[in-house]
């Protein structure tokens, strides 16, 4: 069977390429699923999961617990839970089960560090990060499967090591991939504690009032488009996130953001920023991709499509990732330099911004 992981944090992943089998955008996906019988006795969640898997340990099964991947009735349980009759007890992980053989495919990637323990890759925007519904192949894991072909330790399919956190199809940046299952078990607890360092740039539309500020609200799987996350007033739907926020520069119609994540939720840049009334240009999920601002003159129109065909998606990239190395207890930064789709947006904008206050 599948090993287990801590969760992986999920801030900008897309729904559209892997479905979330938990249906409320915690970004878990169920592996297995068990109904306690009506003469169910009074046992703990370890012993009753134990007896059903094979090859699962019992300290896995705790650790799973502990890493918030073992439901009872929709709700995390630790170990000690005592499991009633009908009960419904899930495992989930924080990908897809894998339906079919990760076949190793030279994609290039761009690896920003490498050592025994981590490897640090600048995700371009267009590549899809997990197999999955629609996409079996030109994945990000395909590519690390090519990348390790020749490592005998790095098992692609064993979710004790692999991508630690994602980001969607169509956003650019920073990820981190654990080579080892400590490795894994050590970035994933920073990530759940959120101690790790993760900002984004993003353009927006309109400039944001205040120029910084916080941004929380729940967020869940909207109830009119299960496609769109949606942001719920504080209570039961969605799960808890903070984004802080900064406007860096403002070119007339649309503003250059810095983004920094106090939680990780499925799309939660994209959905908070429309919250707030800014969506991200050219977000077509989220309203992005139509004028926004601005007088909509036929010469307006046609420089929004324009800027449009520069960046083919949202303009959205996770610039900086900071985290403790697994093994020396180092502080590791990195930094991703803003690729050249969304830097001619910017460019293009700068100069429309300074034609029209001369």
């Amino acid at each position: 069977m599948d090993e287990f992981s801590p969760e992986a944090y999920d801030e900008e992943f897309d729904t559209e390429t892997i479905e979330d089998e938990s249906g409320d955008g915690s970004g878990l996906y169920e592996h297995f699923r068990f109904v306690a019988d009506k003469g169910q006795t009074l046992l703990r969640v370890d012993k009753f999961l134990v007896a059903r898997l094979e090859k699962s340990s019992r300290n896995r099964v705790q650790q799973a617990a502990d890493a918030g991947c073992i439901l009872v009735n929709g709700k995390p349980v630790k170990s000690n839970y005592r499991v009633k009759p009908l009960d419904v007890v899930q495992v989930v992980m924080d990908r897809p089960r894998y339906e079919c053989e990760i076949i190793p495919q030279d994609i290039p990637i761009d690896i920003v560090y490498e050592d025994d323990d981590v490897l640090v890759v600048n995700k371009q925007a267009g590549l899809v990060v997990h197999p999955g519904h629609g996409n079996y192949d030109g994945t990000l894991v395909n590519a690390l499967a090519w990348h390790f072909r020749d490592n005998p330790d790095y098992d692609v399919t064993d979710p004790r090591m692999g991508l630690v956190h994602r980001i969607d199809k169509d956003t650019s940046g920073l990820l981190v991939v654990a080579k080892t299952p400590d490795a894994k078990t050590h970035l994933g607890k920073q990530f759940f504690n959120k101690t790790t360092k993760r900002e984004y740039n993003a353009v927006v539309w309109g400039v944001p009032d205040p120029s910084a500020g916080r941004i929380e609200g729940n967020i869940g799987r909207s109830l009119r488009d299960r496609l769109q996350m949606a942001v719920f007033p504080a209570g039961d739907m969605g799960k808890h996130a903070v984004t802080h926020y900064e406007v860096l520069e403002s070119f007339a119609h649309v503003s250059l953001v810095r983004c920094v994540l106090e939680t990780g939720r499925t799309h939660q840049i994209r959905v908070h920023m429309r919250h707030i009334g800014h969506p991200l240009f050219n977000d077509a999920r989220y309203g992005g991709d139509q004028v926004l601002r601005g007088v909509p003159s036929a010469k307006y129109k046609a420089f929004i499509d324009n800027c449009f065909k520069i960046c083919p998606r949202q303009a959205l990239h996770a610039r900086t990732l900071g985290f403790v190395h697994p093994r020396t207890g180092q502080e590791m930064f990195f930094t991703a330099e803003i690729p050249a789709d969304m830097t001619a947006l910017i460019e293009r904008w700068r100069t429309y911004a300074t034609q029209s206050n001369p």
